[in-house]
């Protein structure tokens, strides 16, 4: 499982390290290649092939016209990018997908479980400032109770 939260910077060619911890769990579970695709918030989110391919084929299930299921093919499918880690650890995070995260120095990597989400420093700050707010939100209580049953 993936978590944790690390900073790092992203360079001029859009390389970035994936983080030791990260890395680990990736190659240790899984192998040396993640799908990187626009998220629905302003970041991305990066799978492990394996678990991008259990997405799909439980996308590719559904009725394709069906408004729900065409969006996300639109928003997260379409975007989606092999991006394989080199031999130093780096992943070359390509240009569209760097503007719609708003990356472009500092850069914070977000374990989540199966996923990864990769955010610009301040969307992070602004994405765990919001979730502060919703903490006390009878939704994430109920969650949080369901999963200690």
């Amino acid at each position: 499982m993936f978590r944790g939260v690390y900073e790092h910077q992203i360079d001029a060619k859009g390389r970035t390290s994936l983080p030791a911890r990260l890395r680990e769990t990736l190659v240790g579970s899984y192998d040396e290649r993640l799908i990187i695709t626009t998220a629905l918030d302003p970041c991305l989110h990066a799978y492990p092939v394996r678990e991008w391919e259990q997405l799909e084929a439980a996308l590719a299930k559904r009725n394709p016209m069906e408004p729900g299921v065409k969006t996300l093919m639109r928003l997260y499918v379409a975007s989606a990018q092999e991006c394989p880690l080199d031999k130093l650890g780096r992943v070359l995070i390509p240009p569209s997908l760097r503007a719609h995260a708003g990356l472009d120095k500092d850069l914070v990597w977000a374990g989540m479980v199966k996923v990864i989400e990769l955010w610009s420093r301040e969307g992070w700050a602004k994405a765990q400032e919001e979730a502060r707010k919703e903490a006390s939100s009878a939704d994430v209580m109920r969650v949080l109770t369901e999963l200690r049953q």
